[in-house]
């Protein structure tokens, strides 16, 4: 990275922002220099991931949030991981469509990032993501999920609090079970608590956290909001502030912030190693070897066998 595009990022020029995550996102072959000279400035940003499942109003809690956050003299970075096109690769859900009221105000930067393209791979991505963020001087970083799956997972690696978002009426408490909800939310939100079913939805939920809570660990707090009127908006800020106070205080957010260095550590070694053993030309041949398959009779493990050796011989 040249010195005129680090301090153009330092300097919170949404252009350049917008040029780095493009090209982090299209697989640009950036060098490793590019993320060595933004690490002194990426430590003071607080990354939290929203979570949840489809229509529970997280897009609309966001958009209520970031103006908490501005009142605090804070700044903020959005990134909407929205379900990408199967054709363009691109995202469905635009940023331009989203909490488009705050397009010109410097402190508040909105993106949003398709997720179907990288198989298991956004983790890394979102972290790349919220680095450049970060080093233009955010205060926090909100990564906004669309549903539940893998995506959910892989963002809840990039950050230090996650918050699961549920609404009563749905039957989200089996869900959330289902779902591994339980082991990576830090703060509970039951939105649209207007509607019938809230009460016994936040009984049950709490219930659930007694017993599958350890002893003298962190129990998630479950807060009621109402997104539409932006009633326990402000409460819950407050509840995020005070819950990373609390994980600071017990070491789990230094703990939290270690490991994640360590699994970034493995995994970009990891992807070297790769990156070095496939050539994109192996990677062709690996496809069409694969597609030539037209049987299941033999086993997978004697195929891959065959494959390696072949690579390996040449």
């Amino acid at each position: 990275m040249d010195s005129t595009m680090l301090n153009s990022i330092r300097s919170n020029n949404h252009r350049e922002l917008s040029r780095a995550i493009s090209d982090i996102e299209n697989d640009q072959d950036i060098s490793p220099d590019y993320f060595i000279q933004l690490h002194p400035y990426i430590q003071q940003s607080v990354r939290i991931g929203i979570t949840g499942p489809p229509g529970v109003g997280k897009s609309s809690l966001v958009d209520c949030l970031i103006p908490e956050i501005l009142s605090q003299a804070k700044s903020v970075g959005v990134v909407a991981v929205d379900p990408s096109s199967p054709f363009s690769g691109g995202a469905l859900l635009g940023d331009r469509i989203r909490m488009n009221r705050f397009y010109d105000n410097n402190d508040v930067y909105i993106r949003s990032m398709g997720s179907h393209q990288y198989l298991g791979g956004l983790a890394k991505k979102a972290q790349e993501v919220g680095d450049v963020i970060a080093a233009s001087g955010k205060d926090i970083i909100i990564f906004e999920t669309v549903g539940i799956g893998q995506a959910e997972h892989d963002v809840v690696k990039a950050v230090d609090l996650t918050v699961v978002v549920l609404m009563p009426g749905t039957g989200d408490e089996i869900q959330l079970m289902k779902a591994g909800l339980m082991e990576i939310a830090d703060i509970f939100v039951i939105n649209k608590t207007d509607k019938k079913g809230a009460n016994r939805l936040a009984q049950t939920l709490q219930a659930l956290l007694h017993s599958f809570s350890k002893p003298d660990s962190l129990e998630p707090p479950v807060i009621n909001t109402i997104a539409s009127t932006g009633e326990g908006v402000f409460d819950w800020y407050n509840l995020i502030g005070d819950h990373l106070k609390e994980m600071d205080k017990r070491g789990i957010l230094e703990s939290k912030r270690l490991e994640r260095h360590r699994d970034r550590i493995r995994g970009l070694i990891q992807d070297r190693l790769l990156r070095k053993f496939w050539s994109s030309h192996q990677l062709e041949q690996l496809e069409k070897a694969t597609q030539s398959v037209e049987s299941i009779q033999s086993s997978p493990y004697e195929i891959a066998e065959e494959l390696l050796t072949a690579f390996e011989n040449g």
